[in-house]
């Protein structure tokens, strides 16, 4: 458990105001407190908490950049490294915590990708890439990242249905069998689960 440092009301006059220590729940402070509290305070338990919220968001953007299961867990843990070293840098005006760190990861992936890919020498192609430029890219990568993130903080039972039927490509009966569950549960679930996931996407402003 964190504390933090209050200040008490004065009751009369301008005599001087204690500070007391209020105990924080940290997992219900946003992304950005939860940073300024590294950063300040190189706080371990706010940092695992972001680990807790952000981990397998991460992991989603490195295996897709890296490929590789095991070099993306590597990378993974070089970008939270990056985060605990760097968040004295992390600034709220200038964006979104989440934004942050997705960019620390996105940076992560690609050192990875360069120290094992060599330079190849040749001809520039005779054709522009007709795909997304960087910024569209980065910023498609930044809503993944988020939706990777709010199925996360679902709960167990409704992210696991959510994953199965969205991540994996399952049919409701397809997640019904492989859960052993009802259909009509799995139908509840993944309604339920879809009606939590919008309102938070909607929270962080991503169009799905």
């Amino acid at each position: 458990m964190t504390y933090v440092a209050t200040r008490g009301l004065a009751l009369s006059g301008p005599a001087p105001v204690a500070a007391r220590l209020v105990a924080v729940d940290l997992s219900a402070l946003s992304d950005e407190d939860l940073l300024e509290l590294v950063a300040e305070r190189r706080d371990g338990e706010a940092f695992e908490v972001l680990y807790r919220r952000y981990s397998r968001a991460v992991y989603a953007v490195v295996r897709r950049m890296v490929g590789d299961p095991g070099r993306s867990e590597d990378v993974v843990q070089e970008a939270f490294a990056s985060v605990w070293r760097a968040a004295r840098g992390y600034r709220r005006e200038r964006g979104s915590g989440a934004g942050w760190m997705f960019a620390i990861s996105r940076n992560a992936a690609a050192d990875a990708l360069r120290a094992r890919t060599p330079v190849a020498v040749g001809d520039l192609p005779d054709q522009a890439d007709p795909g997304l430029g960087p910024e569209e890219r980065t910023a498609a990568g930044l809503e993944a990242f988020k939706v990777h993130a709010a199925v996360d903080s679902l709960p167990e039972r409704e992210r696991e249905v959510i994953e199965l039927a969205y991540f994996s490509g399952l049919s409701q009966s397809e997640v019904a069998e492989r859960l052993s569950l009802p259909l009509g549960t799995v139908k509840t679930r993944t309604r339920s689960g879809l009606a939590r996931l919008a309102e938070r996407l909607a929270d962080e402003r991503v169009v799905s």
